[in-house]
């Protein structure tokens, strides 16, 4: 009892505790596994009316949305969840209950037409071309019939919607099993994208972080709220940014990161409006004012196959609308098809490649007007794929127009594709493995010195060390991947390595007279601190080589061994000395 009370008031063992207790908070581990996490909400969706929103980009697991009911149904995990969600009915009220709150949704019900048998598919054309013909005789307008992708069901005919979103609706909601802890696992162990980006021309540091924050609103905007944008260098100092789209498979996304989203209306030579919230302060993406355009629909292409047009309004600032006037002022006033238009049209480039060209209505001649209507198309072999097509590059459009256009071009260096199941079974592998090295590795040392004072403290502090080690990573927001684990195994077979050097010299203190325990101690040190620092060397240039894809590896195994340089292997001698001394 002595012992160990002088084992806990030894400063050094002490500084172990606090650390230790202060990962402990930072991970939280937690056994209540039940429910799901909330990963993000699409946009116009039922969840997102209810008021559920995106969870913060890179906040922590544990902060996440649980989804814990659904109409007082538990949710166990993620079987539960979807078998619930397939089973709701159309336009039926669902309450959702979650850790933070409770929201009411009403269900809505979109048909995938690629998922229908040809029986079905004629029954829902049908049913349409009823309602079309209906909203044509009571309103005395004209749809065109052929804009079957996908069908709002339940929406009334005066406000008839034909909206897209590639699945059938399952409100809107994009889960992932419930964390138990807040160590962040990284694209390697969860699967996703991984998309290396270098830019046209080196950037100064300001314009990198404007495009870094541009590139994560676009993302966000798009969705996308599981990410991480970081810049990136090589050791010829080449710029990189590195882009990861944990959770999920983004293919779409390459070309909304390459680009660099330039977007500018002309009248003439005058720029009118560009994007971004300075010209463009709100843009419309309900299914209201956003969508396959009702007055154009789809039809086949002069050159074989469809397009479809889409359309959604927009508001303009006060000086984009003023130099709007400006520039239509003195046009001429142009007569075709019973309409009169302007002599000049609106053109839309984005990249400096004309996406469309809207004629200007005459009334709009030298008026400041800051509501106005966006169009453009898409096509495809197929009907269904013209629509998707054309829906895509409106959502992309739009989110250009929100977030403004990149500083600089992007061009794609690398992009990798990771499957989620061959990251859970690493990670699972992973753990067996550190598991059973470390306890081989202790019982090498027990069957070497034949005391279970040291094999046991040995052990304690191999495994305190990976604990403030996954503990500081959880505080800093750091990713653990492939790269990171190396780190850490790295760090754990240092640490080992150094442990042995404390113990030698500590157990040839008992024997010899030449040293003292604490000339001892030092003399042990001091191999360690230069082992340290050549390791300290190492690492740094790993922190920028391979466009800083190793930097997880370099950050990692530099936590690692100064954890162990530091806190656990001055606490490990202290233990020892206590136990050993006569």
């Amino acid at each position: 009892m002595g012992r160990a009370k002088k084992i806990l008031k030894n400063s050094r063992v002490v500084l172990l505790l606090i650390f230790l207790g202060m990962a402990l908070i930072a991970i939280r581990p937690s056994f209540d596994s039940d429910g799901v996490a909330i990963r993000n909400i699409v946009v116009n969706s039922s969840a997102s009316d209810a008021g559920i929103s995106n969870p913060k980009p890179n906040s922590p697991p544990m902060s996440k949305e649980i989804i814990k009911t659904i109409n007082n149904v538990q949710i166990q995990g993620l079987e539960d969840y979807n078998k619930l969600v397939a089973g709701l009915g159309l336009n039926r009220s669902v309450i959702i209950t979650t850790n933070l709150d409770t929201y009411r949704l009403i269900t809505r019900e979109v048909i995938n037409v690629e998922e229908l048998n040809e029986t079905e598919l004629k029954e829902i054309t049908e049913e349409v071309e009823e309602i079309v013909e209906f909203y044509n005789e009571t309103t005395n307008q004209t749809i065109n019939k052929t804009i079957i992708k996908n069908v709002t069901k339940e929406v009334e005919v005066p406000k008839l919607n034909i909206t897209h979103t590639g699945v059938v609706d399952d409100i809107g909601i994009r889960v992932s099993e419930a964390p138990t802890n807040n160590i962040r696992k990284g694209l390697d162990l969860q699967g996703g994208t991984r998309v290396l980006l270098e830019p046209e021309e080196t950037i100064s540091k300001e314009n990198m972080n404007t495009l870094i924050d541009n590139m994560k609103e676009r993302l966000n905007v798009y969705g996308l709220s599981d990410l991480v944008v970081r810049q990136a260098e090589d050791l010829s100092g080449n710029q990189f940014i590195l882009v990861e789209i944990a959770g999920a498979n983004e293919e779409e996304v390459k070309e909304l990161l390459a680009k660099q989203g330039k977007f500018e209306a002309k009248i003439g030579n005058n720029t009118v409006f560009s994007g971004g919230n300075r010209d463009v302060p709100y843009v419309c993406r309900s299914a209201d004012c956003a969508g396959i355009d009702p007055g154009f629909g789809c039809g086949a292409s002069q050159n074989g196959g469809y397009v479809c047009r889409f359309r959604f309004s927009i508001t303009l600032s006060q000086d984009a609308a003023d130099r709007q006037a400006e520039a239509t002022k003195d046009l001429e006033v142009l007569i075709e098809d019973n309409n009169d238009y302007l002599s000049e049209k609106l053109v839309l480039l984005l990249d400096d490649v004309k996406v469309d060209e809207l004629n200007i209505g005459s009334d709009l001649k030298g008026r400041a007007v800051t509501d106005i209507q966006i169009s453009g198309s898409g096509a495809g072999a197929t009907e269904q794929e013209a629509a998707l097509n054309s829906l895509t590059n409106m959502k992309r459009l739009q989110t250009i127009l929100i977030t403004g256009s990149l500083p600089v071009k992007l061009n794609i260096v690398k992009t990798d594709i990771i499957s989620p199941a061959l990251g859970d079974s690493f990670l699972k592998n992973a753990l067996l493995i550190g598991l059973a090295a470390i306890l081989v590795v202790v019982s090498i040392i027990y069957l070497r010195y034949r005391k279970i004072q040291v094999a046991v403290p040995m052990l304690v502090t191999t495994i305190s060390e990976v604990v403030i080690i996954l503990g500081i990573a959880s505080l800093i927001g750091w990713n653990l991947d492939l790269a990171a684990i190396a780190g850490i195994i790295i760090a754990v077979g240092t640490g080992v390595d150094h442990l042995i050097i404390l113990t030698d010299e500590t157990i040839k203190g008992e024997t010899s007279m030449a040293f003292n325990w604490k000339e001892r101690v030092k003399r042990a040190f001091f191999i360690i601190i230069a082992a340290y620092f050549t390791t300290l060397v190492a690492m740094l240039p790993l922190m920028k080589a391979g466009a800083g894809l190793l930097k997880g590896f370099a950050i990692t195994t530099i936590i690692g061994v100064s954890i162990g340089v530091f806190i656990t292997r001055p606490a490990y001698a202290a233990i020892v000395e206590q136990l050993l001394k006569e």
